[in-house]
Protein backbone atom coordinates (compact mmCIF):
# COMPACT_ATOMS: atom_id res chain seq x y z
CA UNK A 1 0.00 0.00 0.00
CA UNK A 2 1.42 3.52 -1.12
CA UNK A 3 1.30 5.72 2.17
CA UNK A 4 1.12 8.60 0.25
CA UNK A 5 -2.21 7.89 -1.34
CA UNK A 6 -3.92 7.22 2.29
CA UNK A 7 -7.09 9.49 3.29
CA UNK A 8 -5.62 12.81 5.88
CA UNK A 9 -5.88 11.17 9.25
CA UNK A 10 -8.96 12.12 11.40
CA UNK A 11 -8.18 15.05 14.49
CA UNK A 12 -5.84 13.08 17.32
CA UNK A 13 -4.68 10.29 15.05
CA UNK A 14 -1.71 10.22 13.24
CA UNK A 15 -2.90 7.77 10.62
CA UNK A 16 -5.11 4.58 10.47
CA UNK A 17 -2.81 2.42 11.75
CA UNK A 18 -2.70 4.51 15.29
CA UNK A 19 -6.20 4.48 15.05
CA UNK A 20 -6.10 0.40 15.00
CA UNK A 21 -3.28 0.12 17.30
CA UNK A 22 -5.25 2.73 19.88
CA UNK A 23 -8.35 0.56 19.44
CA UNK A 24 -6.74 -2.82 20.33
CA UNK A 25 -4.23 -1.47 22.82
CA UNK A 26 -4.50 -3.76 25.88
CA UNK A 27 -2.17 -7.49 25.82
CA UNK A 28 -4.95 -9.19 25.58
CA UNK A 29 -7.15 -7.95 22.89
CA UNK A 30 -5.93 -8.76 19.77
CA UNK A 31 -6.78 -12.90 21.14
CA UNK A 32 -9.78 -11.63 22.41
CA UNK A 33 -10.92 -10.65 19.01
CA UNK A 34 -9.28 -14.19 17.26
CA UNK A 35 -10.94 -16.39 19.49
CA UNK A 36 -14.47 -14.59 19.01
CA UNK A 37 -13.78 -14.50 15.19
CA UNK A 38 -14.57 -18.01 16.08
CA UNK A 39 -18.12 -17.46 16.78
CA UNK A 40 -19.76 -16.14 20.15
CA UNK A 41 -18.12 -17.37 23.49
CA UNK A 42 -19.05 -17.17 26.81
CA UNK A 43 -16.93 -15.93 29.50
CA UNK A 44 -15.42 -19.34 30.81
CA UNK A 45 -14.99 -20.35 27.12
CA UNK A 46 -13.01 -16.93 26.50
CA UNK A 47 -10.76 -17.27 29.70
CA UNK A 48 -9.78 -20.71 29.01
CA UNK A 49 -8.66 -19.81 25.49
CA UNK A 50 -6.81 -17.00 26.05
CA UNK A 51 -4.64 -18.61 28.26
CA UNK A 52 -2.46 -16.55 30.94
CA UNK A 53 -5.01 -13.64 31.47
CA UNK A 54 -6.32 -12.91 34.77
CA UNK A 55 -10.07 -12.84 35.48
CA UNK A 56 -9.82 -9.27 36.56
CA UNK A 57 -7.54 -8.50 32.89
CA UNK A 58 -10.13 -10.26 30.82
CA UNK A 59 -13.13 -8.36 32.22
CA UNK A 60 -11.63 -4.78 31.80
CA UNK A 61 -10.38 -5.53 28.42
CA UNK A 62 -14.06 -6.84 27.39
CA UNK A 63 -15.57 -3.46 29.04
CA UNK A 64 -13.57 -1.64 26.67
CA UNK A 65 -14.20 -3.67 23.47
CA UNK A 66 -17.65 -3.25 23.96
CA UNK A 67 -17.62 0.38 25.20
CA UNK A 68 -15.76 0.83 21.54
CA UNK A 69 -18.38 -1.10 19.81
CA UNK A 70 -15.87 -3.98 19.04
CA UNK A 71 -17.75 -6.52 20.93
CA UNK A 72 -21.28 -7.10 21.78
CA UNK A 73 -22.46 -8.67 24.87
CA UNK A 74 -25.70 -10.57 25.24
CA UNK A 75 -27.20 -11.24 28.84
CA UNK A 76 -29.77 -13.97 28.58
CA UNK A 77 -31.38 -12.83 31.82
CA UNK A 78 -31.38 -16.74 33.36
CA UNK A 79 -30.53 -18.55 36.20
CA UNK A 80 -27.51 -19.25 36.65
CA UNK A 81 -26.46 -16.21 34.62
CA UNK A 82 -25.41 -16.73 31.00
CA UNK A 83 -24.03 -14.18 29.07
CA UNK A 84 -22.16 -14.21 25.52
CA UNK A 85 -19.83 -12.17 23.87
CA UNK A 86 -19.75 -11.72 19.92
CA UNK A 87 -18.07 -9.54 17.59
CA UNK A 88 -20.14 -6.23 15.71
CA UNK A 89 -19.89 -5.53 12.11
CA UNK A 90 -16.71 -2.99 12.79
CA UNK A 91 -15.12 -5.61 15.34
CA UNK A 92 -15.45 -8.11 12.48
CA UNK A 93 -14.09 -5.83 10.35
CA UNK A 94 -11.24 -5.32 12.30
CA UNK A 95 -10.30 -9.67 13.37
CA UNK A 96 -10.36 -9.88 9.79
CA UNK A 97 -7.98 -7.39 9.63
CA UNK A 98 -5.90 -9.18 12.30
CA UNK A 99 -6.08 -12.36 10.30
CA UNK A 100 -2.75 -11.85 8.29
CA UNK A 101 -0.90 -11.23 10.93
CA UNK A 102 -2.08 -14.59 12.35
CA UNK A 103 -0.94 -16.61 9.81
CA UNK A 104 2.31 -14.37 9.72
CA UNK A 105 2.90 -15.50 13.38
CA UNK A 106 2.18 -19.24 12.51
CA UNK A 107 4.20 -19.41 9.28
CA UNK A 108 6.98 -17.93 11.29
CA UNK A 109 6.18 -18.85 15.06
CA UNK A 110 9.74 -21.44 14.69
CA UNK A 111 12.05 -18.08 13.98
CA UNK A 112 10.00 -15.56 15.91
CA UNK A 113 11.16 -18.49 19.30
CA UNK A 114 15.04 -18.79 17.92
CA UNK A 115 14.50 -14.72 18.57
CA UNK A 116 13.07 -15.04 21.74
CA UNK A 117 15.42 -17.61 23.23
CA UNK A 118 18.18 -15.50 22.10
CA UNK A 119 17.14 -12.54 23.35
CA UNK A 120 16.46 -14.18 27.23
CA UNK A 121 20.20 -15.10 26.90
CA UNK A 122 21.26 -12.12 26.27
CA UNK A 123 19.05 -10.78 29.40
CA UNK A 124 20.18 -13.02 31.21
CA UNK A 125 24.06 -12.29 30.19
CA UNK A 126 23.08 -8.49 30.67
CA UNK A 127 21.82 -9.44 34.49
CA UNK A 128 25.11 -11.88 35.37
CA UNK A 129 27.07 -8.31 34.38
CA UNK A 130 25.01 -6.14 36.31
CA UNK A 131 26.00 -8.10 39.73
CA UNK A 132 28.96 -8.35 38.86
CA UNK A 133 29.71 -4.83 38.39
CA UNK A 134 27.63 -4.12 41.59
CA UNK A 135 29.51 -6.90 43.76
Amino acid sequence: MDMSETSPPVAGFTCGLDATLRLISGKWKPLILYFLLQGPNRYGELKRAVRGVSDKVLIQQLKELEADKVVKRTDYKEVPPRVDYTLTPLGLSLAKALEPLCTWGSENMPEVARIFAEREKWREGEKWREGEASS
